[in-house]
């Protein structure tokens, strides 16, 4: 009985090494983890502060001003007398196919046989030339 123990005794101090040592792997993996979101936290951290700065330097009231003044003289206020409601404009002309038109005056518009109704009757196509 006292061997019994003692291997049972045995057994549970392997399984609970075994336990501590799966707890300290998972940690270890975990804090690895932990360590690559930081860094890439603090890789967005310095981008945003690189487009921050850039925003900065773009919103210059100078710079606005400057630009205003070379883009925004040919800019008229807008008379409110030019809108207008949908139901005021005029109706869209009817759609008219003067290519059509000009093949049926000449006689041209009438269905014709298509490559693939010749080959319907089961002759195979040949092929000419090699794509090696």
């Amino acid at each position: 009985m006292i061997r019994f123990v003692n291997i049972l005794a045995v057994a549970s101090v392997i399984a609970s090494a075994v336990y501590a040592y799966s707890i300290k792997y998972e940690s270890i993996v975990h804090a690895e983890q932990l360590a690559r979101v930081r860094a890439e936290i603090a890789t967005e951290r310095d981008a945003i502060a690189v487009l921050r700065a850039e925003w900065a330097l773009l919103n210059r009231p100078d710079r606005v001003q400057a630009l205003a003044d070379a883009h925004l003289d040919s800019i008229v206020p807008v008379d409110p007398r030019r809108f207008t409601r949908f139901s005021d404009l005029p109706d869209r002309p009817e759609r008219s196919d003067d290519i059509g038109r000009k093949l049926e005056a000449l006689g041209l518009a009438a269905p014709t046989a298509t490559p693939g109704a010749a080959r319907a009757g089961g002759a195979t196509p040949s092929t000419t030339g090699s794509l090696r």
